[in-house]
């Protein structure tokens, strides 16, 4: 229960390709039912994106959102975006602790055991093999190259991840994101600050600002009640007058 409740993602699809269907009953409200055809469309995804992700880290969320917001409707953009601040934030490689993430989210445990397995099993057998022959690779002049313009791309594509993720939340014209954003690239760019600090910062800045807004909305929400209930008693006074 923690962990639903750290996180706020729980095990609920909400795709309606096949494998997800609906709850089975009322005592199992928001739990859903899935064959083997969705475990199977959850393990062949996840194998394909670690197959084909060169560069690791920020370059694999592009692809998870193609293919799980657009492709699969398996999230939308705040899950996703969600999903990325924890990856990130979490030790680990960020590829695994958002499949372990997603895993969770769409299928629990289970879910957990297939996205994981589907995510090792691509570099594990690459870097087995490629460790063969490592010797000769490093000191042939076509695969430095060959590294060199992948890097280009890694860069080209960590760029489209920031624009594209960042004005979601930059759109809903809040200062917060905007100084949480600023604040943080001076702390990393200019004053050599650890990152483990500045997520933590930020992370409680985040928590801050949440509870903040929740009791204003709660505040909000009393006096709205509170006004609707004296509109009311003043409706009974001249109904009764």
């Amino acid at each position: 229960m923690w962990f639903k409740r750290l996180t706020g993602i729980l095990p609920v699809c909400r795709s309606k390709k096949k494998g997800c269907r609906g709850p089975v009953g009322a005592a199992r409200e928001g739990v859903m039912v899935r064959d083997k055809g969705f475990y199977w469309d959850l393990f062949v995804a996840t194998l394909q994106l670690s197959a084909f992700t060169v560069g690791g880290g920020f370059v694999i969320v592009p692809l998870m959102r193609r293919k799980f917001i657009r492709e699969k409707q398996w999230l939308d953009e705040d899950e996703m975006l969600d999903l990325t601040a924890i990856a990130q934030s979490a030790p680990g490689s960020i590829a695994i602790n958002a499949s372990i993430l997603l895993g969770y989210r769409l299928a629990g445990f289970r879910g957990v055991l297939v996205t994981i397995f589907g995510t090792v099993l691509p570099p594990l057998f690459i870097l087995s093999l490629v460790s063969m022959f490592y010797a000769a690779f490093k000191s042939n002049e076509y695969v430095v190259l060959a590294m060199k313009g992948m890097q280009a791309g890694v860069a080209a594509i960590i760029f489209d991840v920031v624009i594209t993720m960042g004005k979601n939340v930059l759109s809903r014209k809040r200062v917060m994101p905007w100084i949480i954003l600023t604040g943080s690239f001076a702390a990393v760019f200019f004053f050599d600050v650890n990152v483990f600090v500045v997520i933590m910062v930020c992370g409680a800045v985040g928590v801050a600002d949440t509870l903040y807004g929740e009791r204003l909305r709660k505040i909000r929400l009393g006096k709205m009640q509170a006004f609707r209930r004296r509109r009311e008693e003043e409706r009974k006074r001249e109904e009764d007058a």
